[in-house]
């Protein structure tokens, strides 16, 4: 079995191009849904064959990698609008980074809204690749009609519905598939000497020849060949199928480009499915794979065909199919008989950058929350969760809000906990802005021995980053040494919540005199008068409030670059520059200083600014002062 993966963006015709490869034969076909995933296993003239198919989202492009691991080759569907090349950048970038073969399909061309030429050279832009026509389209009354192969140089009129039949070349074409041919064989010769030879000595090379060349330089990734055709009218489905059938490799290419040695699967995916529990999606890498064996580590518990065909108890490799009751089986991982271990970086996709805090609806549901939570990561490499210092609920980090809304269906559905979902807090502190003096005396006598302890103190700001400073000058034992301790601890626990509400930092304390008693002094005493002491200085030391700041790296097609300058600007962020992406043709890397709060804005304004193509990674940097209205603001909302 071989298996595709068909992407691209919303309304390219992903579906309808599936339905359309699948029923090109009278065998079975059998299929399935699983999340965002879809699976597709059909014959085609005696081969078998699985079609993975992928939502169009923007955030569905930043998790094709999971889909790439099992994947011998990516069928990626465009719209006929070298308009929209942009919205496919995405698409060919996460392709590039796994190394998959790859094949366009030029989709709709009923509905071209222009050449195919243009389209061709405006998705060029986006890879490193060359990507060559292998078709020209066949013009009558303004519509498109037909297709020419140009390596075999037969043209194929289309059929509403049916496969398209051999016709005689149009004499108006002529010229223009000369021109075609000539620029696809020049693109060959590049990466074949014979070819080249062969051109330079003005010789007409050999069909067969030249198919074995399309072959070894797709399978080697030297070029990606581009088909076109209308998959809702069955047109140009049938030539990609026998393209896909003769040039797409076998899984032993898959093998070696996930670099495990010993690997005999691979899990892409993975669903929690009720009765079943966890249920792994497996692309089998070795023959004799049957329930009982070792992978991973552990016994396989069973093995269920795409689509619950029965019977399934054994795969050859290649096959792909469900594990069930294997819980040493995550998405994500490349098996051996006794190991499990991380799949590629690739296959991770973007790190996720919408932030949920996600608490349980019904108190009695906390334990059952944390334990679903950790088994929605175990099936999603794409999501992440983590302790929210504040709450102590769990932050769930997805890659947008499709993803999110998926993640929360399946915490209710499947594992029955409700939650509610709100964005994470920005962890604001505060400071001071001035040096003060604080004389306190703490004196309490209830009977028997009282409490005394008496401290002076000098507070000053400190320097940004540098926390709490404590050091101390008495001299003549006014405080004792035993005591000193006592009052820092005091201080420290001042810092917990300072007068805006909100943990202080950056606050330097000296200890500079006191008095003690013989009898009623104690570290208890002492560590209450350090704290009251600092409490009260901060008020009077001019309190500051600190909003953390973010460095944000943004991928973003170059063509939508100038956009992020006002999209920085609009939140209230500072540009520090943007450089062409070394290791992707047609992207920037922009870089930013941001305000931690505007990270959930930032999401959304870079998916209307850049038509969902652009993404980002934050990283903590620093934090700085905030003052105003918005200081204010913060301040009460906290306070309530």
């Amino acid at each position: 079995m071989r298996c595709i993966t068909v992407l691209g963006p919303s309304q390219s015709g992903k579906s309808e191009l599936v339905k359309a490869l699948s029923a090109l034969d009278t065998s079975p076909v059998r299929a399935e849904t699983a999340g965002h995933m879809g699976m597709c296993c059909f014959d085609f003239m005696g081969d078998p064959w699985c079609a993975i198919e992928l939502p169009g989202g923007p955030e569905y492009a930043r998790m094709a990698g999971s889909s790439l691991l099992a994947s011998d080759a990516a069928v990626i569907c465009v719209a006929p609008d070298p308009e929209e090349a942009v919205l496919v950048a995405p698409w060919l970038r996460a392709v590039e980074a796994a190394g998959t073969p790859c094949f366009i399909f030029i989709n709709q061309m009923d509905a071209a809204k222009g050449r195919v030429r243009d389209i061709a050279s405006a998705l060029q832009a986006y890879t490193e690749h060359t990507i060559v026509l292998r078709q020209i389209p066949i013009h009558e009354g303004g519509k498109v009609v037909g297709a020419v192969d140009l390596i075999s140089e037969r043209a194929w009129r289309y059929r509403e519905g049916q496969t398209s039949v051999l016709v005689e070349l149009p004499k108006s074409e002529a010229d223009r598939e000369h021109e075609a041919r000539a620029e696809l064989l020049e693109h060959m010769s590049d990466y074949d000497d014979a070819l080249l030879e062969e051109l330079i000595e003005d010789r007409e090379p050999a069909v067969g020849a030249l198919f074995a060349i399309a072959r070894r330089e797709t399978q080697d990734r030297a070029v990606i060949p581009a088909f076109l055709g209308a998959a809702s009218h069955r047109n140009g489905v049938m030539r990609l199928m026998k393209a896909l059938r003769h040039e797409v490799p076998d899984v032993s290419a898959l093998r070696e480009r996930l670099g495990h040695k010993g690997a005999i699967a691979v899990g892409f995916h993975a669903q929690n499915r009720k009765h079943l529990g966890k249920c792994t999606y497996l692309r089998v890498l070795a023959d004799d794979i049957a329930q009982g064996s070792q992978l991973g580590g552990g016994g396989l518990g069973g093995l269920i065909g795409i689509g619950g065909k029965a019977g399934n108890i054994q795969f050859s490799a290649g096959e792909v199919g469900v594990a069930v009751k294997s819980d040493q089986l995550n998405a994500g991982q490349v098996f051996s008989a006794t190991a499990a271990v991380a799949a590629p970086s690739w296959s991770k996709g973007c790190p996720p950058a919408l932030a949920r805090i996600i608490a349980p609806t019904h108190e009695r549901d906390e334990v059952r929350l944390s334990t679903a939570l950790t088994r929605l990561g175990e099936a999603d490499p794409m999501l992440s969760t983590t302790p929210d210092v504040e709450t102590g609920h769990a932050v769930l980090r997805v890659q947008g809000p499709m993803h999110l809304r998926e993640a929360l269906t399946v915490l209710q559905d499947d594992f029955g906990v409700e939650v509610v979902a709100e964005p994470v807090a920005p962890l604001y502190l505060e400071t001071i802005s001035s040096k003060v003096e604080e004389h306190y005396r703490h004196r309490k006598q209830s009977g028997g021995a009282g409490q005394f302890a008496d401290v002076s103190i000098v507070v000053r700001p400190a320097a940004r980053g540098e926390g709490f400073l404590f050091d101390e000058t008495v001299k003549g034992g006014a405080v004792p040494r035993n005591y000193i301790p006592s009052v820092e601890e005091g201080a420290r626990e001042a810092l917990d919540k300072g007068p805006l509400g909100f943990r202080a930092t950056d606050v330097s304390v000296t200890l500079t005199d006191g008095k003690h008693h013989a009898v009623d002094s104690s570290d208890f005493a002492f560590r209450t008068a350090g704290r009251m002491a600092l409490r009260e200085a901060m008020r009077r030391a001019g309190p500051v409030l600190l909003q953390p700041i973010e460095r944000v790296e943004i991928h973003v097609p170059t063509i939508h670059s100038g956009a992020i300058v006002s999209v920085v600007s609009s939140l209230k962020g500072q540009v520090l520059g943007f450089d062409r992406d070394p290791s992707y043709r047609g992207w920037d890397i922009f870089r930013a200083l941001l305000p931690a709060s505007a990270a959930e804005e930032l999401v959304m304004a870079l998916g209307a600014a850049t038509q969902g193509t652009a993404w980002h990674e934050a990283e903590f940097d620093h934090y700085e002062e905030l003052y105003g209205r918005e200081a204010e603001r913060i301040s009460k909302e906290h306070a309530a």
